[in-house]
Order: C-alpha cells, then sequence, then structure tokens
C-alpha cells in the first residue's frame, strides 16, 4: 500500500519540488505562489490548506502552510519529509518581539527554539533535546541577507504551545536572551532531525507583547516581502 496520497495531501508522488517555503496562513501560500513562482501549480487543497510547485528563477520550489501551531506543522512537515522526499523546509512566518531593541517588521533567523511543548516526548529521548535549525540553511540564509540588505537577527526563539498565556512567560524567556515567540519552529526542527532533513525557521515580527505594538495589514505584508525573498534566495 503506496504511503501517498497522505490523509492531508492528495499530491501525486512528484508533486513536490525538494525544497518547500511554509507559511501558516494558506492565502500567503497562495499569495507566494501567485507573486513568486512562475508556472505554479496547485497540487493541495485538502482542508483548504493550499500547496503550490512552480519556479523561481529556474528553480523548482514548492510552497505549502502549515496552519497555527506545532500539532499543525508537525503532521504536514512529517508528511512531505517522510512521504514526498521533501528535503527542506523553510518556515516563513509571523513573530512577537522578546528581546530589547526588535521592532515591527525586523527579520529573525531562528538558530534554536526552545519550547514549552511536550512534543520530544514521543522519542523517548533520556534528557532534554535542543532543536536547532540546519546549520547549511542558517549559513546560506545570512549570506543571502547581506547580498539582499535584510538586516536580520539571528538567535533562539520561543515556540509556544499557547497564543494566550495566562502564566505571563515570556518575561523569563526574555531574560534568557529569546528574540522573539512563535508558535511552530521547534516541531518543524525535531522532524527535521528525527527524519535527516533540512529545516529553518524565518520569521518576521508582527507585534510586540510588551509594547502592545503590532502591524498593520499593509505594513504586514511589505514586511513579510522581505522574509519571503530570503528564503527563496536559498533554495
Amino acid at each position: 500500500m503506496s504511503d501517498i496520497p497522505t490523509p492531508h495531501i492528495t499530491a501525486g508522488k512528484n508533486d513536490f519540488a525538494k525544497t518547500v517555503l511554509m507559511p501558516g496562513d494558506p492565502l500567503r501560500s497562495k499569495f507566494i505562489a501567485e507573486n513568486f513562482l512562475e508556472n505554479a501549480k496547485l497540487v493541495n487543497d485538502v482542508r483548504g490548506v493550499q500547496g503550490y510547485t512552480g519556479e523561481y528563477h529556474g528553480r523548482r520550489v514548492s510552497v505549502m502552510a502549515s496552519g497555527m501551531g506545532m500539532p499543525s506543522i508537525g503532521i504536514y512537515s512529517y508528511e512531505l519529509f517522510n512521504f514526498y522526499g521533501v528535503e527542506n523546509i523553510i518556515r516563513v512566518g509571523s513573530a512577537g518581539a522578546v528581546a530589547d531593541g526588535l521592532k515591527i517588521g525586523d527579520v529573525i533567523l531562528a538558530l534554536g527554539a526552545c519550547t514549552n511543548s511536550s512534543y520530544a516526548a514521543q522519542y523517548g529521548l533520556p534528557g532534554t533535546f535542543a532543536p536547532v535549525a540546519s546549520y547549511k540553511l542558517l549559513a546560506e540564509a545570512v549570506n543571502a541577507s547581506v547580498k539582499l540588505g535584510i538586516d536580520c537577527r539571528v538567535g533562539n526563539v520561543f515556540s509556544s504551545d499557547m497564543f494566550y498565556d495566562d502564566s505571563n512567560s515570556l518575561s523569563a524567556w526574555r531574560k534568557m536572551g529569546v528574540l522573539a515567540v512563535e508558535m511552530e519552529a521547534a516541531a518543524l526542527y525535531m522532524n527535521a532531525a528525527r527524519s535527516g532533513k533540512n529545516a529553518l525557521c524565518i520569521c518576521t515580527v508582527s507585534d510586540c507583547p510588551f509594547t502592545g505594538e503590532s502591524c498593520s495589514a499593509s505594513e504586514r505584508q511589505n514586511s513579510f516581502v522581505n522574509m519571503i525573498k530570503l528564503a527563496l534566495e536559498i533554495i
């Protein structure tokens, strides 16, 4: 019995490129396909989670949404890595600023991903696993940021299982040098490690929880463009 189609992806065996960009929002997946890729073809639309494959400067690339949170990206990245032969997944998403000095629109390369999730419990490890980016993709992203003139901060992010968090824990993570909070990177990094594949999370600061600042829809779209260009430069 074939592993594909999966319960969540109906694409054919060779429908995905070796590198997949993964925003959280299905509509942002559509935006990337329509504005950055040539000859983009819809290859998945199960539950409205749109996936496309096309070309960028002659290189084959795919983009598919992850949905929100670690359980969701955990499903989609697992199936892409293990059933569809995808080698690299680059998350392109939003994050809330935690560290001092970050402002709306800043781009963050997630070197590591702290988390309050129990996602790693499935591996039965005799200790605590540290989810980290693939160095190859991270190094290429740093070099590409210089080439494109895009300022980036590199460091730890906090992948939270909660958007509305009564514990007000961000101050504690701030003391540990965490740059920003998001909700997917840790699970993506763990799936990549377990599958022997590569992953990188690139985030744009869309809000500042400590100050209450947040960007408008138009500002969010413009700042996210830099992040998308950076991701596409390293495929």
